[in-house]
């Protein structure tokens, strides 16, 4: 199988030596999203801004794909701080429906840009 790289400028850039997400087979990866807003390359504002941009971002790289957020089929969710967690579950319920996808969350010591979470997904085509 062949390895397509998926980019968009409705999300941001990468900012090292990797891509916004690869598609192999029918199963697209995305590199982990912060809520950085794609036009200013800035974060969002606090956890609930970070949580809502960095959901939109990967939706725009899924849809670049020919995905979607409801062909999502596991989440890995990054966070500064575990006690934003309700937060972000509220938010990120907003985006997905039943079935939901398998998901990972997990408290990191620090996130590019100093971020407050990051989020990667797997989604079918």
């Amino acid at each position: 199988m062949n390895k397509q790289v998926i980019s968009t400028t409705s999300a941001p850039g990468a900012i090292g030596p990797y891509s916004q997400a690869v598609q192999i087979g029918d199963f697209v990866f995305t590199s982990g999203q912060l809520g950085l807003i794609p036009e200013t390359g800035e974060l969002a504002e606090g956890i609930e801004g970070q949580t809502l941009q960095a959901l939109r971002n990967v939706g725009a790289i899924l849809e670049a794909a020919g995905s979607g957020l409801d062909k999502v089929v596991k989440t890995t969710v990054f966070l500064q701080d575990m006690n934003d967690f309700a937060k972000v579950n509220e938010i990120y319920g907003s985006f997905f429906s039943e079935p939901f996808p398998a998901r990972s969350a997990i408290q990191v010591a620090r996130l590019p840009k100093d971020g407050l979470v990051e989020i990667e997904v797997i989604a079918s085509k």
